[in-house]
């Protein structure tokens, strides 16, 4: 089986993916052979699009609409899924969204929202399409969090909660049902390009963005989608198939760099070990 392949006959349910990462990651798993359903809630063209392109492919594919704020219409996606493809392999939760207020100001309404959402609707997902995998010889699932379930940004106190929330429920979910054949395992993205950016930061462009990360992140560039994507299906794939309830965090070494140093990118002028060792 050529590495082209690694999915071909495998049935597959990407969650928010009209736009982004989630779009991306429902065409790469086409790309490797996978049938795929997507989801969408408003998103319709870019998630219909991704399905025309699959379509190209020769996979079969459909594009289905869930609020998920709601939960009955997250369990009745889970089934029209499983019902389209007849069955599933591997589900990824991309859907969520984002939000930023200072904590003084945030109403009960956001923060219901963004819970139900970020970690409510993915929660009970992911336990109807376990039922079934737990029924028909168990699969792979990559949760999307993010690095602000690591660190700490101000006016994200909820948006982080929930990420956090995701980091925490696929670690236990990891080692509760690894042993029956389902290994969970999340990603953690950072500044990855999407085309949302442009709605919310004003005057954001791709040129710019590049430029700026050239100082911000130690690999010198924002991520794109496709990074995230490929990591999705090797977390799903079998050759993962050692790796349980983690987090992999891609982000180009952003958390990994040390807060207080200024500028990662000279030689730093401040001597550590002056007069007690050799050679400083």
């Amino acid at each position: 089986m050529s590495r082209n392949d690694r999915f071909l006959g495998k049935k597959v349910l990407v969650t928010g993916s009209g736009t982004g990462i989630g779009r991306e990651i429902a065409l790469e798993f086409a790309r490797e052979g996978a049938d795929v359903v997507l989801h969408y809630a408003h998103s319709e063209r870019g998630a219909k699009t991704a399905a025309e392109e699959i379509k190209a492919m020769g996979r079969r594919t459909a594009a289905l609409k869930a609020n998920f704020e709601n939960v009955d219409e997250v369990i009745q996606l889970a089934g029209q899924a499983i019902d389209f493809l007849g069955g599933i392999h591997c589900l990824v939760n991309n859907a969520g969204i984002t939000f930023n207020k200072p904590f003084l100001k945030v109403v009960r309404e956001q923060f219901d929202a963004m819970f139900s959402v970020n970690i409510r609707a993915q929660f009970f997902l992911t336990q109807k399409v376990v039922e079934h995998m737990l029924e028909h010889g168990g699969g792979a699932i990559c949760n999307l969090t993010s690095i602000h379930g690591l660190q700490g940004a101000p006016e994200h106190a909820v948006y982080a909660g929930t990420k956090g929330a995701i980091i925490a429920y696929t670690r236990t979910l990891g080692i509760e049902l690894a042993h029956k054949g389902i290994r969970i395992n999340a990603i953690a993205p950072g500044w990855v390009m999407v085309e949302n950016h442009a709605k919310i930061f004003p005057g954001y462009t791709e040129e710019g963005a590049r430029e700026a990360a050239k100082s911000t992140v130690p690999l010198g560039r924002p991520g794109i989608p496709l990074d995230i994507a490929r990591l999705a299906l090797f977390l799903c794939s079998d050759d993962a198939e050692y790796i349980v309830g983690q987090t992999i965090v891609a982000d180009g070494g952003t958390t990994a760099l040390m807060s207080l140093i200024s500028d990662f990118r000279h030689e730093s002028t401040a001597r550590c070990g002056l007069g007690y060792l050799v050679g400083v």
